[in-house]
């Protein structure tokens, strides 16, 4: 069992955190009712970590769970029609209960939901990307859920576990938390061996690591120790480090905090190193020369302004990478464009002020944002 401590992640000093909540946990198997109590210590937890000034998103399953109750559909695996109905009438009830719990606090939720398609498709993901950074920017504590209502098998994530890594690498956070009904991995199922040992630290994952994984214990929560497993890939990957957590407890971030067992998965670097050398890696579909003003702005650390360009060639959508050229015609470096290449020629040279009447309707104010560059 690991014992470096001092390279474990501190829950307390998180600067934006992301939190997945489990049905089991959040969902009374037997009855199919909300633990309005255990909510209640949550929603504390999370107003005390707003208080530290981290951003909070909680990933949160519990729709399906709720809404089953209500339409007295029967226990088990349900048809996908059947989970779907569930879903739109649970998700009702799920996005209330938040607030109920948060309000108090002074805090306000907004219900995000999402598929694996939005994800997947470039366009989707800045949109969900942007909307998420605007939320955390005025306070709020966005409530993310997979859309089960229209999600097809095809387009699922299948499991919030996964959904909750891809969140936590799309907002830049630093840490992720899963609760989960289990307080970690450990090197054997132990409900079945009794030697099996909890790691405490999980520096990297190894083949080792990923035989570990076993099958759900929970009737009402679809993700394993291997879909959490997945979720650390990605969240690391990105940066970004994870616990695994048991979350029954009344007050579960303040008992990980005060040092309660759980799994820590250590990231590869941080957020925004592991994002700039994603984009470095990135083939330019295009350039975009700017002029002497904007490459003294960018070596300040700003956003590249439509007003700084003075040239823009290739073919490339909106998201995708282009390279930016000096006023001699030398790299400067690389960048997620914000506009499509017809877009960026119809408004470079323009303030950003003025884009709205050129195009007929609002953009961005960054035709490139510093965040999506690399110099």
């Amino acid at each position: 069992m690991a014992t470096l401590t001092a390279t474990v992640p501190q829950i307390a000093r998180a600067r934006r955190l992301v939190v997945k909540i489990g049905s089991a946990l959040l969902v009374d198997p037997a009855a199919g009712r909300l633990r309005a109590d255990w909510l209640a210590g949550l929603a504390l937890d999370v107003a005390e970590a707003r208080g530290r000034g981290a951003d909070v998103i909680l990933v949160s399953s519990g729709s399906i769970a709720l809404g089953r109750r209500v339409l007295g559909l029967p226990p088990g695996v349900l048809p996908l029609e059947q989970s779907q109905a569930a879903a739109a009438v649970g998700q009702i009830r799920l996005a209330r209960a938040y607030e109920e719990a948060l309000a108090p606090h002074g805090l306000t939720t907004a219900q995000v939901l999402v598929t694996l398609e939005d994800t997947e498709d470039r366009r989707r993901y800045l949109n969900s990307r942007a909307t998420l950074a605007m939320l955390l920017g005025l306070g709020v504590v966005p409530i993310v859920n997979e859309n089960d209502t229209v999600a097809t098998d095809e387009i699922r994530f299948g499991d919030n576990d996964r959904l909750a890594a891809q969140i936590a690498a799309t907002v830049g956070a630093d840490q992720l938390v899963l609760l989960s009904d289990v307080d970690g991995l450990y090197t054997a199922n132990p409900a079945l061996d009794p030697a099996a040992r909890r790691l405490d630290l999980v520096p990297a994952i190894t083949p080792e690591i990923e035989a570990m994984a076993g099958d759900p214990v929970s009737g009402l929560s679809k993700g394993g120790m291997k879909t959490k497993l997945m979720a650390a890939r990605t969240a690391v990957a990105a940066g970004c480090a994870m616990a695994i957590a048991a979350g029954a407890v009344q007050r579960p971030l303040s008992a990980l905090a005060a040092g309660a067992p759980c799994t820590w998965f250590l990231p590869e670097g941080d957020p925004q190193t592991a994002r700039k050398r994603w984009i470095a890696s990135m083939k330019p579909k295009g350039e975009v020369a700017i002029d002497a003003g904007a490459a003294r702005a960018l070596a300040q650390g700003r956003s590249l302004l439509p007003a700084g360009v003075t040239r823009v060639a290739g073919r490339f959508g909106r998201g995708e990478p282009v390279a930016i050229l000096g006023p001699a015609g030398e790299i400067l470096g690389k960048g997620l464009i914000r506009y499509t290449a017809d877009e960026a020629r119809t408004i470079a040279g323009h303030r950003s002020e003025e884009i709205a009447g050129i195009l007929g309707y609002p953009g961005r104010a960054a035709l490139i944002h510093r965040d999506d560059m690399v110099l």
